[in-house]
């Protein structure tokens, strides 16, 4: 690790190009974990590392404040191989910073060396930078080690830069705000044979066509019309030759919602749809039916906190109030589950979108929102805040 540190608004933009430039996988933020505890450890945090396997955590306590906070970051890649061009582009083949979370980073280490200097806390803030946000649960792996009961906070807040927002608006979402997501492979058994005699046989292509159709049925005749679903088979495999009729296909799907008990009602549904629809045809379905992240749901007394620090510090005219609940998911739903807060979201402007290999976070937007996160902390942990 270098033994330059950023201290500047252009030193801040510097440290995101050069995380942008050397991005890991989830659970493999080795280089990016060692160079964030550094930056904590020289600032005055106690700094503890491996939570989750590769995440850490800096604590900061301040006066004789009783209250507590935690802001979280997210540091982890994509497997993108990156084609933005950029100067700073990723040096590591397959993979990008594609969403942003080396932004994330950058402005919550930003927000942690002011904070480190403030003297309106009183109290403890816990900066908490997570792994394997990307499909792998790296908040769920640090919640299991034991994230709130080492590091107790009486609320967690967490953002996401969000491309089609106007650059540097806020946005906040109370209640449901991001969808849950769980991953479905169904396994059609069937019984292969020669494409010329398909009476011999008991075709999975077929059985797996008919069930891709039965299955848009989920969402527009067993969900309330008000309510929210998306089905999405995004995988078939079966099969390796035209003339080959094969003993099995292979279907995996994404259901998302915004309802707890319409994931658990499409779960059930789901599963006796496709035994019940290969059936028919005088085959098996074998569905595995693994659960994803839940329903990311703001809290409403901290969700109403987080949009006054913006109109109080910002103002009004840097609200944005169209977003609405958004049908991706994100693993931060597992921490409002054990601890009341919110996840907001900040414009990144007319940017490419994420998970897009032209993407590149927004630099603009780094001085306010690391202002944004020390306002919310003085402001939650100030000597006046009410206990």
């Amino acid at each position: 690790m270098s033994a330059w540190t950023p201290a500047t608004g252009e030193d801040f933009v510097a440290l995101r190009r050069r995380l942008h430039a050397a991005p890991e996988l989830a659970y493999e933020e080795h280089e990016t974990s060692a160079l964030v505890a550094g930056y904590l450890r020289e600032w005055g945090y106690v700094v503890e590392t491996g939570i989750g396997q590769t995440g850490v955590v800096g604590t900061l306590r301040r006066g004789a404040g009783e209250r507590s906070i935690g802001i979280r970051a997210d540091m982890d890649a994509l497997p993108i191989e990156e084609t933005t061009g950029l100067d700073y582009a990723s040096r590591n083949p397959g993979k990008m910073h594609a969403c942003g979370h080396d932004g994330h980073t950058t402005i919550l280490l930003w927000a942690a060396r002011q904070l480190a200097e403030s003297q309106e806390l009183s109290g403890t803030l816990q900066v908490i930078f997570q792994p394997a946000e990307e499909n792998n649960s790296g908040a769920r792996a640090m919640i299991e080690d034991g994230l709130f009961e080492r590091f107790p906070v009486d609320a967690v807040f967490g953002l996401h830069n969000w491309p089609g927002v106007p650059t540097g608006q806020f946005a906040f979402i109370e209640g449901p705000a991001m969808a849950s997501v769980d991953l479905v492979i169904i396994k059609i058994q069937g019984k292969g044979g020669h494409g010329a005699k398909p009476q011999q046989t008991v075709d999975p292509v077929v059985v797996s066509a008919s069930l891709v159709m039965a299955l848009q049925t989920l969402v527009s005749r067993n969900v309330d019309p008000l309510e929210m679903a998306v089905v999405t088979v995004g995988s078939i495999h079966g099969g390796n030759a035209p003339n080959v009729i094969p003993d099995s296909v292979e279907l995996q799907l994404t259901v998302r919602t915004f309802n707890a008990q319409l994931r658990e009602q499409i779960r059930h549904r789901l599963t006796a749809l496709a035994e019940a629809q290969a059936a028919s045809f005088g085959a098996q379905a074998q569905v595995h039916y693994p659960r994803g992240y839940p329903v990311l749901v703001n809290h409403a007394g901290e969700t109403g906190f987080a949009r006054d620090v913006a109109r109080r510090h910002f103002g009004e005219a840097r609200i944005h109030t169209a977003l609405k609940p958004i049908t991706a998911s994100e693993d931060f739903a597992f921490m409002l589950e054990q601890r009341p807060g919110s996840y907001l979201f900040l414009g990144n402007g007319d940017s490419a979108d994420l998970h897009n290999p032209n993407y590149d976070f927004n630099d603009a937007i780094l001085p306010d929102a690391a202002r944004y996160w020390v306002r919310l902390v003085e402001d939650y942990l100030s000597t006046n805040a009410a206990a």
